[in-house]
């Protein structure tokens, strides 16, 4: 339905994306009207992994039609289309893309605004992470439907010419998840013919080799009835649920591996202890208790209110396990940490229990990892020790 020129924007000296709506070159003047409209929408919602809208204008063509375009910014990356036709994701990329878009449609979704056409097309894979096309085609929730948008991710509702309901986004992120996972769509209908023909009365495919709970999400949001289906916000929970189990799984595993290596060490100290003392020879005379002073001088008193801060910040911003974590969250918590650190007595302000009752909340918004939670709290209890001390 449409064609994307790279262009230069001779106002501002830069490159730019204009997208030209080929569908308009035939269309009467309401239906440019409701681009528009849509264009206007889209271009007052922003968000970090959405395009954005620079401009929106009508040109008459050579043949005499009209047709009307969409200018936003030009990106560099890779469709996610072409990172699928290698082969299926690994399940925690793919369930991490999964999530920014959810993050995404969510934040469009509390504006009323709805997609329609969340495919692998339209997310583009960038070095700051996937990228959400053509929300500047967007509609508004209650809207009548139309038939725009690509047959494989069409909902079952929109057959029947439903309104337009944020629900159609959630099918299409079902489809798109199921498709980074397997390698290829639920379902093996490619045009609105086949979509109308088909008669889809059994349950809806499960993702096999995947966790219980990525599976189940999955097969919810293809449900038949919009109504059976997650909200976005519902998939940003369960979606970071999931990566942070995923997480603390790959500690817990690590943690195991060290935990094997001590116990070898461990054995083979207790091993050489034993034969010393078999041995009258190589008896040590008794040791002497340390004293306060060297108590008091040892490393493990050394730590200080800046080192445990600087832990507490590198953990925050470190790609694992905190690497899902918001900006605007990421800014919160460094301003309140930046309250805590400041002088004239940051214990006694409470600043490290602001900080556990942010990271509670955070944590339930679904905005915060189980496991970089854990990794933030251990690093608080080094700041109140710290404290403690100093």
């Amino acid at each position: 339905m449409s064609v994307i020129w790279r262009a230069f924007d001779q106002s501002l000296h830069r490159m730019v994306a204009v997208k030209v709506l080929t569908s308009s070159l035939h269309a009467d003047h309401g239906e440019r009207v409701s681009v528009r409209s849509e264009a206007r929408a889209a271009a007052r919602f922003f968000h970090p992994d959405s395009i954005a809208i620079y401009d929106y204008g009508e040109t008459v063509t050579t043949g005499g039609g009209v047709a009307a375009f969409v200018v936003m910014p030009l990106l560099d990356g890779t469709p996610l289309g072409e990172r699928v036709e290698q082969g299926p994701l690994p399940w925690t990329e793919a369930a991490a893309i999964a999530l920014r878009l959810a993050k995404v449609l969510m934040a469009g979704h509390a504006r009323g605004l709805v997609h329609r056409d969340v495919t692998a097309e339209n997310v583009l894979l960038t070095a700051d992470g996937p990228k959400l096309l053509d929300f500047g085609i967007a509609a508004w929730a209650g809207d009548p439907d139309d038939d725009r948008g690509t047959p494989p991710y069409v909902a079952p509702e929109r057959l029947q010419g439903a309104p337009t309901h944020p629900a159609v986004d959630v099918y299409a992120l079902g489809v798109l998840l199921h498709t980074m996972l397997t390698g290829r769509t639920p379902y093996p209908e490619t045009t609105w013919e086949e979509i109308e023909a088909a008669r889809r009365t059994a349950p809806p495919p499960r993702v096999p080799g995947v966790p219980y709970a990525v599976a189940t999400l999955c097969q919810r949001c293809l449900a038949h009835r919009p109504e059976e289906r997650p909200a976005a916000a519902e998939i940003v929970s369960a979606l970071t649920a999931a990566l942070g189990t995923a997480g603390l799984g790959r500690h817990v595993r690590r943690a195991l591996t060290v935990a094997g290596s001590a116990a070898v060490v461990l054995s083979l100290l207790l091993w050489f202890q034993r034969t010393e003392l078999r041995s009258p020879q190589h008896a040590a005379p008794p040791r002497p208790s340390p004293t306060s002073a060297q108590v008091e001088s040892s490393p493990a008193a050394a730590i200080t209110v800046e080192h445990a801060v600087a832990g507490f910040r590198a953990a925050l911003e470190d790609r694992t396990p905190c690497a899902a974590t918001d900006a605007d969250v990421v800014l919160d918590l460094n301003q309140v940490l930046n309250a805590l650190v400041a002088p004239h007595g940051p214990a006694a302000s409470g600043g490290t229990q602001r900080l556990r009752v942010k990271l509670s909340d955070r944590m339930r918004e679904g905005r915060l990892a189980p496991d970089c939670r854990s990794e933030l709290e251990a690093r608080l209890d080094e700041i109140e020790a710290a404290l403690d001390v100093n």
